[in-house]
């Protein structure tokens, strides 16, 4: 397992960021090595989520650590969401902004397993809110994309909410 660099928006290579991601067709020792290494960074920046994309990556693959589970995404599928809300939301690839984005309340995503086995998981709430976070960098889409005009940005030092 390897520590890899996290990009962070509008320093040189971020345009990576908002390009859309691969689909993933091998589960072999390669794609296992890249779950391993975002497992790691994410454990080490303390976040709740990377997606391949954040460490230059251009594949359909994410991780999120949520309630001391963790959920290793391979070419994850949004098949339903419901309701709505408004939160704050802050990124490892945005440094010193957060911002309040509207999301619905509720996911059920389907994605494979590093196995290469299907899996489906049903969110709400601000867990749910993790997942479209990262499935949203997946498609090139950085959180302050959706960003509420009346946000207000605020340094996430100033703030005990992990980022995604």
């Amino acid at each position: 397992m390897a520590t890899r660099k996290i990009i962070v928006l509008g320093e040189e290579g971020s345009e990576v960021l908002s390009k859309k991601c691969k689909v993933v067709e091998n589960f072999d020792a390669r794609t296992a090595q890249l779950l391993d290494d975002l497992n790691e960074t994410l454990d080490q920046s303390q976040g709740l989520g990377l997606a391949a994309p954040q460490v230059g990556i251009i594949k359909r693959i994410a991780v999120i650590h949520y309630d001391d589970k963790k959920y290793e995404l391979i070419n994850p599928k949004i098949i339903k969401t419901e309701g709505s809300n408004i939160d704050d939301e802050g990124c490892l690839s945005v440094k010193t902004t957060r911002g309040l984005v509207k999301r619905p309340n509720y996911i059920k995503v389907e994605f494979f397993d590093r196995e290469g086995k299907k899996q489906v998981v049903e969110a709400e709430g601000y867990f749910a809110r993790v997942f479209f976070h990262e499935i949203d960098h997946l498609e090139g889409i950085v959180f302050v994309d959706k960003m509420l005009p009346e946000s207000d940005k605020i340094s996430k030092k100033s703030t005990n909410q992990k980022q995604s």
